[in-house]
């Protein structure tokens, strides 16, 4: 079997929308960053690459689609590489490295490139006109409109999670974040993005943008219980224990392992499985729980083989429900923080879990065979995916060897 694998996955810096180094950055410049630098790393021609495709979220269809394009020109990208956009809000940069993954297991092309982009300091979230009328008469249709805080109130209501653990899980969240920026952890997934500021008196400034700026050290427990709820009075969700407004984009570049090895390329990790499953709306956060089991299944594993978990945190209500309802390890989900510390850029999220992911794999070397990204999207769904470690080799690892024919497979040149 010729497996998919992954050769680069770089991200630019996340920062906080409206207030953070790319606040004034426009879509095509960060994209065009991160694209540039997977063909410089890589080696491999921009006229090799066979498509781009590209998650986001906010930004009005038609526009994005262009701004996409713009940004392949900008990274020295010919004319004959096509581009697209993709849309499945929260779980769009993973949907975008799946639907990569799948064209080429299907024998559409050899060489593409998967990722997000969003600029959330631009493109804020709001809904445009007015509601279907029709909606009275279909209350799950009608749930769709719920904002996504207060479906982080209906899941910590539901499920018990209360505002003490919530706010445990956040600072948990950014002390782990910090720690692994003051080791250094981010600094082969982030490539820094030359860019301009613009100032209080409007003054535009060029700075090089080199690191998130949303992770707060040394944010404990006490100081997050005295932030008001966020979303609803007397509620639980707040600024402080949800995921951050984020600008931000990200790139995987995905092969046959065939094209490769051909080419003497290092293999990051190995596309193994996706799923996407539906839930109620009402209670959207808890779609990693469902999604997560479906992909790993069809891996052919069970939970216990997943040795690491980038589990998106939109909420730390339904990102503490996932955890324990799949009675996973807390150890090994984002042992780096996640999007409460690093930002949640929508359309880009899935890409760059995938990113954080494989690199965290790499450092662990025979400690991390096989792992897993995961998020909650709007409207109710989860999506997962299923990651193998490039160097992966039955006897190789810790854990029991997972007696599987079609893991880890060499292609035949």
């Amino acid at each position: 079997m010729d497996d998919v694998v992954v050769v680069s996955a770089l991200r630019t810096p996340l920062t906080r929308a409206k207030r953070g180094g790319l606040k004034d950055t426009p879509a095509e410049d960060m994209l065009a960053a991160v694209l540039e630098a997977t063909v410089k790393r890589t080696g491999v021609p921009a006229k090799d690459v066979e498509d781009i495709v590209i998650g986001s979220v906010l930004a009005e269809g038609a526009q994005r689609a262009n701004e996409v394009r713009m940004a392949a020109f900008l990274a020295g990208f010919p004319e004959e590489v096509p581009v697209r956009t993709v849309n499945r809000q929260c779980s769009s940069g993973l949907q975008a490295v799946a639907d990569v993954a799948c064209a080429i297991k299907a024998g559409m092309y050899d060489i593409g490139i998967a990722g997000g982009v969003e600029t959330m300091s631009r493109n804020p979230m709001k809904w445009e006109g007015e509601m279907n009328p029709k909606l009275e008469r279909c209350p799950k249709a009608k749930s769709c409109l719920i904002p996504m805080g207060l479906t982080s109130e209906n899941v910590a209501i539901k499920f018990g999670v209360d505002r003490s653990t919530q706010d445990a899980f956040a600072a948990e969240s950014h002390r782990r974040a910090a720690k692994a920026r003051m080791l250094g952890k981010f600094a082969d997934e982030i490539v820094p993005v030359q860019t301009h500021v613009v100032d209080k008196e409007g003054v535009r400034k060029p700075i090089t943008v080199v690191e998130d700026d949303g992770i707060r050290k040394g944010v404990s427990t006490e100081v997050l219980s005295r932030l008001p709820p966020a979303f609803k009075k007397g509620g639980s969700t707040t600024a402080g224990n949800s995921s951050q407004v984020t600008d931000g984009a990200s790139v995987v570049l995905l092969m046959k392992r065939s094209e490769a090895r051909k080419r003497g390329l290092p293999i990051l990790g190995v596309f193994r499985s996706f799923a996407v499953k539906g839930v109620d709306p009402t209670i959207m956060g808890i779609g990693p729980a469902v999604a997560i089991p479906a992909a790993v299944e069809k891996a052919g594993l069970q939970l216990d083989d997943i040795d690491l978990f980038e589990l998106n945190e939109a909420f730390a209500s339904q990102a503490t429900f996932c955890i324990n309802k799949l009675n996973i390890n807390p150890a090994k989900v984002n042992v780096n923080g996640g999007a409460i510390a690093l930002g949640h850029p929508l359309g880009t999220t899935g890409a760059r879990c995938v990113a954080t992911l494989l690199h965290e794999m790499k450092r662990n070397g025979k400690r991390a065979r096989f792992g897993v990204v995961s998020m909650c999207i709007g409207s109710g769904m989860g999506a997962a995916a299923v990651f193998e470690a490039g160097d992966a080799s039955e006897d190789a690892y810790v854990h029991t060897p997972v007696k599987h024919a079609y893991l880890s497979q060499d292609a035949i040149v």
